[in-house]
């Protein structure tokens, strides 16, 4: 695929971008033109027509089966004869043109003779049993997929159910969306003989639509090269200005990017690392938005370092270096070897700078790994290993075992979304996030998410719509509430409830990002629209001052004789004072457990006398007990008795969730404590805090009922009350 630049708008030739890898002259359609029309070769040649397909196919191919090419192209020839486009060369130089775009992609012989024939059942007599019948079952396949994409309205696809349309019509096998792809490439490069209109028009679906999914699968080659004929179309002065800015740099007489690769030559040849150091120059639209982001441009803006070696490892050697022996910019380091980008995509990223303050980017990857960069999911060859009879499941549908993750998410979306308007919705802010961030799960695991995800969006992306019972997070070791924003390198813990009946939050939907977040919610609410009507009318008596559960704190159980809410207090018949378990070195004064840190047995005490008489016993390590004896208060020697019972006050800190007060109290009962008061606070930020008097008929049990309540899926702390206890 040629990297030459041309501006559709107005036709005729501008400064060319420099190639991103061994570029061959834009091939001669009228001459392929004059090809087509002579005929096909005799029985068994391969016309000269298909020679420029066949040269660069077996340069990825060097042993591939040419013949069903070559009968393809007899058939699509026949079949376009007479054809003509509105450019006045023959039909055929379009499937033509599309199939040598893929060949150089290297794309393998299966996706080019589908290709080469992806035009002859819209638009000839030919159809879908005559391609079984000639070319197998697969080649049908991927037709039959580019002839529904191509009855999508394509000028609507604002429209949410026609986008909906053609990701059902790519269905299974992203070659489908491989060739649409070089499809708009070919029509975009020829534009200029449409009407402007007809060209913005082309040109602003080919950049909403078309463009994001080519990003997504990875095909760089494809969308940079429709990203420069967009920005011709829909925005001629600013690309003017940049063409400018190009052949104003190419007429410099230094080289700064020039002068710094052979620096990195000298070093990796001094190091014993065989590399292949080249100078890559950005394309339109990358020097426009580095024109935007710096001002002022120096000349190593304009292009970046591609540095390509045999093996992983020598991707580190190479870093390893540029590092010790250049001045490396360190902000600038990626490793999306070690963690892929979604679309495929693996490279060390870094940049190196010089005394002159001009700062070279430099890419780092293997051969393979430049491949897949600039091809995706084409370069991934046939994803059919299997026999033809294990191509398809029991119900007809086909599995991909290459397709990426991202179109794998998008299949689904369009399925579990309740209508085409919330799918479509979720979709458009997805294709429009250009930056990805990588999360680490607590096993090593990772999660790629979009920039400004947060852990909703990483409990959906992990679980699915088992999500719905997410309780809470950790993020890196401190806990965090589900709204909480992620960076990139961040370490999340997901924290889960056991409840089968956990739902959602409809305030969940104003930190949800992506859209398998989003829709998962969206299809619960939808489904339970008298759970969200109540959950709403919680959410505003709470924002009344009401109390309230919230989205996650709602179904308590009964609580002995009443019914506990958030920000009520229940209260059992008081024990007998606990003063009596505690000796005084004062005769006949009165004994009081201090309520601001409910000692117990064995805490080590201390005693202060306070007015009328009374002696108040605190933990020696109480805040309470500090101040007094700053404040001059004398003590009073105090020691535990006989007793082994206990009263103390327990604070317990939890994700609000449906039960929890009922699984609580019910784990505190099995260990045998008597609550004597609680407290339930109102839910902030999906937590909830409780406070609880306690009766136990032995101290030494009260770790294992801290214990116990630890275990309660949704609560995270549990402490000794260090405050004056609420009283019944």
């Amino acid at each position: 695929m040629s990297a030459e630049a041309t501006n559709p708008a107005t036709p005729g030739p501008v400064v060319p971008t420099a190639p991103r890898r061994k570029a061959r002259p834009r091939i001669d359609l009228r001459r392929l033109g004059r090809a087509a029309l002579l005929g096909p070769a005799a029985r068994g040649r391969l016309p000269d027509a298909i020679g420029h397909v066949v040269e660069a196919h077996r340069a990825h191919y060097p042993d591939a089966d040419l013949e069903p090419l070559r009968r393809a192209y007899v058939l699509a020839e026949s079949s376009h004869r007479g054809q003509m486009r509105k450019s006045g060369e023959p039909y055929i130089t379009h499937p033509l043109a599309v199939t040598l775009i893929l060949a150089e992609l290297g794309a393998e012989t299966t996706t080019l003779t589908a290709s080469l024939l992806h035009d002859t059942v819209e638009d000839t007599d030919v159809t879908l049993d005559q391609v079984r019948e000639q070319f197998g079952e697969e080649v049908r396949y991927l037709v039959d997929g580019v002839t529904k994409l191509e009855k999508v309205d394509y000028g609507a696809a604002a429209e949410p159910e026609t986008f909906r349309k053609m990701l059902v019509a790519t269905g299974s096998d992203v070659r489908v969306m491989s060739i649409k792809l070089a499809d708009r490439l070919h029509n975009m490069r020829t534009l200029g003989v449409m009407r402007p209109e007809k060209q913005a028009r082309i040109a602003k679906v080919t950049r909403d639509v078309l463009i994001p999914l080519a990003e997504r699968l990875g095909v760089q080659a494809l969308k940079t090269e429709l990203e420069d004929l967009v920005f011709a179309i829909l925005h001629p002065e600013e690309y003017d200005h940049t063409r400018e800015l190009i052949a104003e740099n190419a007429a410099r007489s230094d080289d700064p990017l020039a002068e710094i690769a052979d620096e990195a030559r000298g070093v990796l040849r001094d190091a014993g690392i065989q590399a292949e150091v080249l100078i890559r120059p950005r394309h339109f639209v990358s020097v426009h938005r580095v024109s935007r982001k710096r001002g002022q441009l120096r000349g190593s803006d304009f292009g970046r370092l591609l540095v390509l070696v045999n093996e992983d490892a020598d991707c580190y050697g190479v870093l390893g270096e540029l590092h010790t022996c250049m001045t490396p910019v360190v902000s600038e380091f990626k490793d999306f070897i070690a963690v892929p980008k979604f679309n495929l995509y693996q490279s060390l990223h870094t940049a190196v700078a010089r005394a002159d303050g001009q700062v070279a980017e430099v890419l780092i990857r293997t051969h393979q790994m430049h491949r897949v960069a600039e091809a995706g999911v084409v370069a991934l060859g046939n994803p059919y290993a299997p026999p033809a009879e294990e191509l398809s499941t029991g119900d007809g549908e086909r599995a991909d075992p290459t397709r990426p993750g991202w179109l794998s998410r998008l299949l689904d979306w369009q399925e579990a979304a309740p209508d085409p308007d919330t799918f479509w919705s979720t979709l458009r802010e997805d294709l429009a996030q250009d930056r990805e961030i990588t999360v680490f799960r607590p096993d090593g695991g990772t999660l790629g998410l979009p920039d400004g995800a947060t852990c909703v969006d990483a409990a959906y992306a992990q679980y699915g719509e088992d999500a719905h019972a997410c309780i809470g997070a950790r993020v890196n070791g401190r806990l965090a509430t589900l709204s909480t924003v992620l960076r990139d390198g961040d370490t999340v813990q997901l924290l889960m409830g056991q409840d089968p009946a956990s739902e959602p939050s409809r305030e969940w939907l104003e930190h949800a990002h992506t859209p398998a977040a989003r829709i998962a919610i969206q299809r619960w609410l939808a489904t339970h629209p008298a759970d969200s009507e109540d959950e709403s009318a919680r959410q505003t008596a709470q924002g009344r001052g009401e109390g309230g559960t919230g989205a996650r704190d709602g179904g308590w159980r009964d609580v002995g004789s009443g019914r506990m809410t958030p920000g009520a207090t229940a209260a059992a018949p008081p024990g007998r004072p606990r003063g009596d378990d505690v000796l005084a070195d004062r005769p006949g004064a009165v004994v009081r457990l201090a309520g601001c840190c409910t000692p117990v047995p064995p805490d080590e005490i201390t005693g202060f006398a306070v007015r009328g008489g009374v002696v108040t016993v605190h933990r020696v390590e109480c805040a309470g007990a500090a101040r007094m004896k700053s404040g001059g208060r004398p003590e009073i020697g105090v020691r535990w008795g006989d007793t082994t019972a206990c009263r103390v006050t327990l604070l317990a800190e939890s994700f609000g969730r449906p039960h929890l007060l009922a699984d609580l109290t019910e784990a505190m009962a099995l260990e045998g404590a008597e609550i004597v008061s609680a407290t339930v606070e109102p839910p902030s930020q999906q937590r909830v805090r409780h406070t609880y008097t306690v009766e136990l008929p032995d101290a030494a049990h009260l770790p294992a009922l801290m214990r116990a309540m630890r275990n309660v899926p949704g609560v995270y702390d549990v402490s000794r009350a260090q405050h004056q206890a609420p009283t019944a």
